[in-house]
């Protein structure tokens, strides 16, 4: 007699899987652990795969608005005339600098009518920061570029001008208290600016944050003469932002004691660092939705134990040793996570990679919006499928259903033959 092509014990397993049970009870129960392997596998992709979008979508459009390096002095000081000039000389050929602009922050309130709004003013040389931010590419309405010296021009986000119900064309009137105002009592500066932009980049705090005039409309109207804030630096790679920052800040510290650089890695770590968090206990939480329904494999596979007690008296008559019907059950029951995992593998990536297309139908259907820009920064909904994660779902799915396999199988290896066939 020829052997078998398969391990006696796969054999027995996957014959058992197949056959029609009269035990039909047995069969639904089977057949609802896999679906709910499936459903768990496929909720855990989708989720992970969202907030995969989310994170690379934000932190895509934050290294749009912010330099991947910033040079300034320390404790709010400023970078005078004679310092900036030497400064930028001094940084232009340095390794992987691409763009360097010059800029002034500070906040200020815009005022119309009876509205009034909190921004951070960002003063800059539309030429040098056109090369260093991408906030041009998302104008809505007007032109950045109109922000020349002596325009007392103004681009403002969407939001913003949404808030203040204003339009291009239309004046705003800036409001920025001195430092000493406390002390001195002195009237804050007031300047009127015309909006020459609206720019739209579908993050709340910078739709509705942020504000751009020219640098020397800003140094004149806030009284800084010749000085700025700082330099911002555009590299040709953003991950090599934290090396070159120190580098850069260990070659000027010397010259430069007061010199402060960051790199946008640290100065928003904390908001990244919170999404990996929330990521993590996300995979937790979900990942017990798998559990739930890989250990309904106990029940399934305890019934067909009992259902199979005289099939597993004739193997053990016929020499197959407890540890080899331990093997037929863990079988019967991996099969059955695999086959779970895999289905929910592959339709969760499908929904993962169509959600953008599924969303906003959704949307439309029931005529609402998922994705609130005041709550979550950004208002369209990105999904991004991760190979790693994908591997790991289905490792720690399918590791599941093998422990949960373990006790029925146990039991099955204990069965005594003299005891299951005594009334057959």
């Amino acid at each position: 007699m020829s052997k078998p092509f398969l391990p006696l014990e796969l054999f027995i397993g996957l014959r058992y899987t197949r056959a029609r049970r009269q035990n039909h009870f047995v069969s639904f129960i089977s057949l609802a652990s896999m679906l709910g392997i499936a459903i768990g596998v496929l909720v855990l992709i989708t989720v992970l795969s969202v907030m995969n979008g989310f994170e690379v979508t934000l932190r895509d459009r934050m290294l749009g608005m912010l330099a991947h390096v910033t040079i300034s002095s320390q404790d709010d000081a400023q970078l005078d005339s004679t310092e900036a000039p030497a400064l930028r000389a001094t940084i232009q050929n340095y390794p992987y600098v691409k763009a360097i602009s010059a800029f002034i922050e500070k906040p200020v309130m815009l005022n119309q009518g009876d509205e009034a709004r909190g921004v951070l003013l960002q003063a800059i040389e539309p030429d040098q920061e056109s090369q260093v931010a991408d906030v041009f590419k998302h104008v809505e309405k007007g032109d950045m570029q109109a922000l020349t010296p002596g325009s007392n021009g103004i681009a403002i986000g969407a939001g913003l001008a949404k808030e203040l119900k204003v339009d291009v064309g239309d004046a705003l009137t800036l409001i920025s208290p001195t430092e000493d105002i406390l002390d001195t009592s002195e009237l804050p500066v007031l300047q009127r600016f015309t909006i020459k932009a609206i720019f739209r980049v579908d993050m709340q705090n910078y739709d509705t944050g942020f504000a751009y005039v020219n640098l020397k409309d800003a140094q004149q109207a806030l009284g800084m003469g010749e000085n700025i804030t700082g330099l911002r630096l555009r590299l040709g790679d953003a991950w090599r932002a934290p090396k070159v920052a120190d580098e850069i800040y260990n070659r000027l510290l010397a010259e430069y004691p007061n010199l402060w650089v960051g790199d946008w890695t640290n100065q928003q770590s904390n908001f990244f660092k919170a999404l990996q968090i929330q990521k993590s206990v996300m995979f937790i939480i979900l990942m017990l939705i798998i559990a739930v329904a890989a250990f309904n494999l106990v029940s399934t596979l305890v019934m067909v134990v009992t259902d199979k007690e005289a099939n597993i008296a004739i193997l053990r008559t016929l020499g197959l040793s407890p540890a080899r019907i331990m093997g037929v059950f863990m079988v019967q029951g991996s099969l059955i996570g695999v086959i779970g995992t895999l289905l929910g593998i592959v339709l969760g990536v499908l929904l993962a990679s169509n959600l953008e297309t599924i969303v906003p139908w959704l949307e439309r259907l029931f005529d609402t919006h998922f994705i609130s820009a005041e709550a979550y920064q950004i208002s369209e909904l990105q999904s991004k499928v991760n190979l790693g994660d994908v591997i790991l779902i289905a490792l720690a799915s399918f590791l599941m259903a093998i422990v949960a396999t373990l006790y029925p199988a146990w039991r099955a290896s204990k069965v005594q033959p003299a005891e299951a066939l005594r009334y057959e």
